[in-house]
Parts: structure tokens; C-alpha cells; sequence
């Protein structure tokens, strides 16, 4: 996304924006369980990098309906906050801690990226799926990751990657921020903002085949909703017109390499 766009699209309905639509059910239904392709599975290799044992206390930034956090906790016996900027997600997530037993474990608290909760030095783990490409201000909120976590933590993303100059007209503007691509950067791009915010990039993988994936599942589920709830989508500010060639742009993105997805491992020196 070019900095004119960046200049169209307030930072503030930007925010807004995405916590509407992530906090739906609509967006649910789209995505299931893991709002990030790859799902449990990519989170698992993200969570063995970072190497988290029984006990940790783990940060998830942007935790959704909270299916990270009850995985995390359950398979790897740490405690995790999750934080994120829908109130609808937080309320859901903790009524999911719940029911699986583990309220104990996790909490979940209502936060924005760029101002976190939290003493500095706090975690020795920070996650961050998926959503680190919609947080308006990145260097801000990568020095918030930096702050909250201990000397020697580690910081887990795994996200979206484009070729700025490469990407098509029908993947830009609000709703592209919403669907992760009209702020996503190229992966030098992410290791220089974690760089400058003190954090050393040890580590790095692509993914690519995950959002093809993804939208293999996206584009079967908008069949069944189109079917079952098109009312409620299309309140929800879902335009069925413009999925054909929507999805037709990003396939072709990502078969032309403007499109990624991409795991960073990186560390706070001790």
C-alpha cells in the first residue's frame, strides 16, 4: 500500500473497521477456528520455534476468539493473555476459556496494539497471527512487542507479504485492510521494523501454500453462506458482486509471487 493510501484511509476507522469485521460472525463463518492460514497446525511450528515451556506467560496480540491462547495453554502448560481490539471476541473467548476448562490459564482483555497493557518486561513469549499487516502504525506496535517482553523473550509472527508495487487495484483500500493485504509489507520489510524497535530476527520461513489454502476455504464457505445467511453478510458489509473478482486477483497475486505468507522468529537481547 502506497503512503497516499495510507493518507486516504484513517488510521482510526482502519481500527475500527477491523475490529467490526473480526468480531463478527460472519468473519467466523469465513474463517473458522484460526483467523490465519496455516491454522493450528502453522501456529504449533510457530510455538516449537519459540521453544515455550510449562509455566511461560505468553502474550497473543490480536488473539480473536481465543483459539491460539486455549491451544497454547493446553498443549504447552503456559499462561497466556490475550489481547484484542474487538470487545466481541474478548467476550467470546473468555466464555471459550471457560467451557475448556482453563480460565485459570488464560484471560483475555480488550487492548490496542500500538498502546499494550502490561508492565515492560512481562512475557517471555509474544504471538502475533496474522494481524501484525492491519496494525496502522507497525513501528509503534513492534516497539510495544519489544517492551512487554523479558530480556532473552522471543517474538512469534506469522503473516501476510506483498510486493507493494505489484498489487492490483481490487486489493486496496478499507476492505483490503480488513482482508490483510493493503498494508502487508515485503518480509525485509517486517525484519527491518522489528530491527529498528531492538529485536534480532533470528529466523525466517515462507508459507505461500497456506493462503493459497486459505482462500480455497474461503471461497467454499462463501458458496454455503451465500446459500444460508446472504442477508447477514451482506449487512455485514459483504458485497457477493465483487467476490469473483476479488478472489481472481488474489489468486493471481499469489501465483505471481506478490502475495505471501511468511513465520519470523526474533529475540529481545538479554
Amino acid at each position: 500500500m502506497n503512503d497516499r493510501m495510507r493518507a486516504v484511509v484513517p488510521a482510526a476507522e482502519v481500527k475500527a473497521c477491523c475490529a467490526a469485521a473480526y468480531g463478527s460472525d460472519i468473519m467466523a463463518l469465513l474463517l473458522g477456528d484460526s483467523y490465519h492460514p496455516g491454522g493450528l497446525a502453522l501456529t504449533r511450528r510457530l510455538a516449537d520455534r519459540l521453544a515455550l515451556r510449562p509455566g511461560q506467560r505468553v502474550l497473543d496480540l490480536a488473539s480473536g476468539r481465543g483459539t491460539t491462547p486455549l491451544m497454547l495453554a493446553g498443549e504447552y502448560g503456559v499462561q497466556v493473555i490475550g489481547v484484542d481490539l474487538s470487545g466481541a471476541n474478548v467476550a467470546f473467548a473468555a466464555g471459550a476459556a471457560r467451557a475448556a476448562d482453563l480460565a485459570d490459564q488464560v484471560r483475555f482483555e480488550v487492548g490496542d496494539a500500538e498502546r499494550l497493557p502490561g508492565a515492560a518486561g512481562g512475557f517471555d513469549a509474544v504471538v502475533c497471527e496474522c494481524a501484525f499487516c492491519t496494525f496502522p502504525d507497525k513501528p509503534t506496535a513492534a516497539v510495544q512487542m519489544a517492551r512487554v517482553l523479558r530480556p532473552g523473550g522471543r517474538l512469534g509472527v506469522t503473516d501476510v507479504t506483498v510486493d507493494p508495487g505489484r498489487l492490483p487495484a481490487e486489493l486496496s483500500g478499507l476492505g483490503a485492510w480488513v482482508a490483510c493485504v493493503a498494508d502487508a509489507r515485503p518480509l525485509d520489510e517486517y525484519v527491518e521494523i522489528l530491527t529498528a524497535a531492538g529485536l534480532r530476527v533470528t529466523h525466517t520461513e515462507r508459507h505461500d501454500r497456506a493462503i493459497a489454502a486459505m482462500l480455497d476455504q474461503i471461497e467454499a464457505r462463501l458458496a454455503l453462506i451465500r446459500m444460508t445467511a446472504r442477508d447477514r453478510a451482506e449487512a455485514a458489509g459483504l458485497d457477493f458482486d465483487r467476490v469473483p473478482e476479488v478472489l481472481a486477483a488474489a489468486r493471481a497475486a499469489i501465483r505471481n509471487g506478490v502475495i505471501g505468507y511468511a513465520l519470523l522468529i526474533a529475540g529481545k537481547p538479554s
